[in-house]
């Protein structure tokens, strides 16, 4: 089992910045690719960037690319996303997941899920 708890969510005005973190326990983090993934109010959850293991391939998502980062600490056992020039649309509850496997973006492929926390941002 892993155990995945996100933090640094909050109401940030547009344009401005939020770092979130994730951080893992339990099995051995640095054997699992990781992702985010957001969730906004009636709608499916969608990727947002996912981290190999090691942390040498990123993907992300069109809507993010170049605005968001995604990193990792092994020696923490934490998976950072740095988020810049947020939007409105950013709004959603974000949560990390971990799989045991290669970097995917697809939502059934990874192991385990943390909570999540919302952000929110304002026009």
């Amino acid at each position: 089992q892993v155990q995945l708890v996100e933090s640094g969510g909050g109401l940030v005005q547009a344009g401005g910045s939020l770092r979130l973190s994730c951080a893992a326990s339990g099995r051995t983090f640095s054997n699992y690719a990781m992702g985010w993934f957001r969730q906004a109010p009636g709608k499916e959850r969608e990727f947002v960037a996912a981290i190999s293991r090691g942390g040498g391939s990123t993907r992300y998502a069109d809507s993010v690319k170049g605005r968001f980062t995604i990193s990792r600490d092994d020696a923490k056992n934490t998976v950072y996303l740095q988020m810049n020039s947020l939007k409105s649309e950013d709004t959603a509850v974000y949560s990390c997941a971990a799989n045991f496997g290669a970097t995917t973006m697809f939502v059934n492929r990874y192991d385990y899920w943390g909570q999540g926390t919302q952000v929110t941002v304002s026009s």
